[in-house]
C-alpha cells in the first residue's frame, strides 16, 4: 500500500508531537523514582484515552506503573507491537531546574533519546495510522517502567507483562534509539554481581599477620578483568569499596562486576570461570561470597527477526525510505525477552541522537517523524 496519506498525517501532527515530547521527558522519571514515572504512565494512558484507545495498567508497589494501550483491539487478526521505556538514569535535577530545552533542531533533556522519543514516536504513529482509517490488525504500544535497572525493582513483573501483552504479534518494534540505516536484530546478555571478600583485620604495623581484603580483591579483579572479547565477553569492574582506615588491614573489601556475552554458551563457560575466581583464596584467610544484582539474557541470533526485517526492508524501498542493515549491539535491552518468546522483534526503532546516558543527552528533531513512518509503513503493509 502507498503510504503517501499516511507521511502527511505524521507530517501534520508532528508539532503537537515535539510538544509531547518536551512534557513527558520534562517530568523527571529515574528508575527508582516511583512518582516520576507513573506520572509519565499517566501521560499516555491520558493521550490513549483522548485517542480512543484501550489501556490497560500493570500496578506496582515499588517499580512504576507499566502500560499497555490498544488500537483496533476488536480485530480478531494478530496483532502488531511497539513497545519503549519510560524510565530514566540520571536523578532528579541532574538537567536543571527545566530538563528539557530545544536549540537547533536538537532536543535535549533526560530520556529524549532513550528511551522516551521512541514512545512518542510510536503514539504518533499509531495515531497516524488511526486517522488515516488502518483497521486490519490491533496495534499495541507496550511502555515499560524499570527497564534501565533490568526490572530488578519489579521482580521482573514488567517483562512478564510486555510478552503477556505481546503474546500471538506477528512483529514486534522496540524503540531503543534509532541509528542511522541500522536495525538491531542481536545484543549482548548482562550480568551484574557484587563480589564480597572477608579478610583478617590486624593493625597496619603487623600487616603480615592479617589477611587483606583488598589484596584479595586486587588479584580476583585482574583475573576478572582479562576478560575482554569486544565480539563475545567482556568484564568491567566499575564499584570498589573496602577498608576504614589508612593504619588497618582491611577485614571487608567489595566490588561490583559487570559481564556481557552473545549467547547462553558464551554464558555457561564465563559463569564457571567466575566462580572459579570467587572460590579460590589467593590470599591465605580471605573467604569470597558471590551476589548476583540483576541479569538481562541476550537477544540471539534468529531467522524469524532476520525474515522480518528482509519483509519491512522491502516494504521500505517500495515507500521511499532508506532500508535498515542489521547490526548487533554490545548494550542490552528488553527485545531480549521478547526473542526469548519466540516473537519476532527488531530492536532500535525510536529516535536518533547523541551522549546516550550523559546529562547531555540529545535528539534530531526531525528522527521522530522518521522512527514513526518507520513503524507504521511496516504496520500498513503487514
Amino acid at each position: 500500500m502507498n503510504c503517501k496519506e499516511l507521511f502527511e498525517e505524521i507530517d501534520g501532527l508532528y508539532p503537537h508531537y515535539v510538544d509531547v515530547w518536551k512534557d513527558v521527558c520534562n517530568i523527571e522519571s529515574p528508575t527508582n523514582y516511583k512518582q516520576g514515572v507513573d506520572r509519565v504512565c499517566k501521560y499516555f494512558e491520558n493521550m490513549a484515552k483522548e485517542l480512543g484507545f484501550y489501556t490497560e495498567i500493570l500496578k506496582n508497589d515499588i517499580a512504576g506503573n507499566a502500560l499497555c494501550i490498544t488500537m483496533n483491539g476488536e480485530s480478531d487478526e494478530a496483532p502488531i507491537c511497539f513497545s519503549g521505556h519510560i524510565d530514566t538514569v540520571h536523578p532528579v535535577g541532574s538537567f536543571g531546574d527545566v530538563p528539557v530545552r530545544i536549540e537547533d533542531e536538537m532536543i535535549y533533556g533526560p530520556g529524549v533519546m532513550d528511551c522516551k522519543g521512541g514512545c512518542v514516536s510510536s503514539i504518533m504513529a499509531m495515531e497516524a495510522l488511526s486517522k488515516t482509517g488502518y483497521k486490519k490488525r490491533p496495534v499495541k504500544l507496550i511502555l515499560q517502567s524499570d527497564e534501565e535497572m533490568s526490572s530488578i525493582t519489579s521482580n521482573k513483573e514488567t517483562i512478564n507483562f510486555m510478552i503477556e501483552k505481546a503474546k500471538g504479534a506477528i512483529a514486534f518494534f522496540n524503540t531503543e534509539p534509532l541509528e542511522k540505516g541500522k536495525a538491531t536484530l542481536e545484543r549482548k546478555g548482562i550480568m551484574r554481581f557484587r563480589i564480597n571478600i572477608t579478610g583478617i583485620a590486624r593493625h597496619s604495623s603487623v600487616c603480615y599477620k592479617a589477611a587483606n581484603a583488598i589484596r584479595e580483591a586486587a588479584y580476583k579483579i585482574i583475573e576478572l578483568e582479562k576478560m575482554k572479547n569486544p565480539d563475545g565477553v567482556t568484564c568491567n569492574i566499575g564499584v570498589i569499596e573496602g577498608g576504614t582506615v589508612g593504619n588497618t588491614v582491611a577485614e571487608k573489601c567489595s566490588f561490583i562486576v559487570d559481564i556481557r556475552y552473545s549467547t547462553e554458551k558464551e554464558k555457561c563457560i564465563t559463569m564457571k570461570k567466575l566462580n572459579k575466581i570467587v572460590q579460590k583464596s589467593f590470599v591465605k584467610g580471605t573467604s569470597s561470597e558471590l551476589v548476583e544484582i540483576s541479569s538481562r539474557p541476550a537477544m540471539e541470533k534468529a531467522d524469524r527477526n532476520y525474515k522480518l526485517l528482509e519483509r519491512i526492508n522491502k516494504i521500505y524501498r517500495e515507500n521511499g525510505l532508506e532500508e535498515l542493515e542489521a547490526q548487533k549491539s554490545k548494550a542490552g535491552s528488553d527485545a531480549s525477552y521478547i526473542t526469548l518468546a519466540g516473537i519476532p522483534c527488531i530492536d532500535s526503532m525510536g529516535t536518533m541522537g547523541e551522549n546516550l546516558h550523559s546529562t547531555k543527552e540529545s535528539s534530531y528533531l526531525e528522527s521522530l517523524k522518521i522512527s514513526a513512518r518507520y513503524m507504521a509503513t511496516a504496520v500498513i503493509n503487514l
